[in-house]
C-alpha cells in the first residue's frame, strides 16, 4: 500500500504546481485510480494490466464450469 500511495503522490498529486479546489483533486485522483485498476501495467502481474488478468480469471472459471451450471 505504501508503494501505490508513493506513486499516486508522485504520478499524480506532486505532478501538479498547484490545484484549484478539492473538487479537483478529488477527479484526478478518481481517474487516477481508475488508470491504475483498469490501464496499467503491473510488474506483479506479468506486464498485464488489472482488467485483463480479471478476464482471463473469470474466462478460466467458465470453462472449468461444466456446461450444465455456466451463466450466459
Amino acid at each position: 500500500a505504501e508503494t501505490v500511495n508513493g506513486l499516486y503522490k508522485t504520478e499524480l498529486i506532486y505532478s501538479q504546481p498547484g490545484w484549484r479546489s478539492l473538487t479537483e483533486v478529488e477527479f484526478a485522483t478518481m481517474n487516477w485510480v481508475h488508470w491504475w485498476n483498469t490501464h496499467r501495467l503491473h510488474e506483479h502481474l506479468r506486464h498485464q494490466t488489472p482488467a485483463e488478468v480479471e478476464a482471463a480469471y473469470y474466462e478460466h472459471q467458465r470453462e472449468e464450469l461444466p456446461a450444465s451450471e455456466q451463466r450466459n
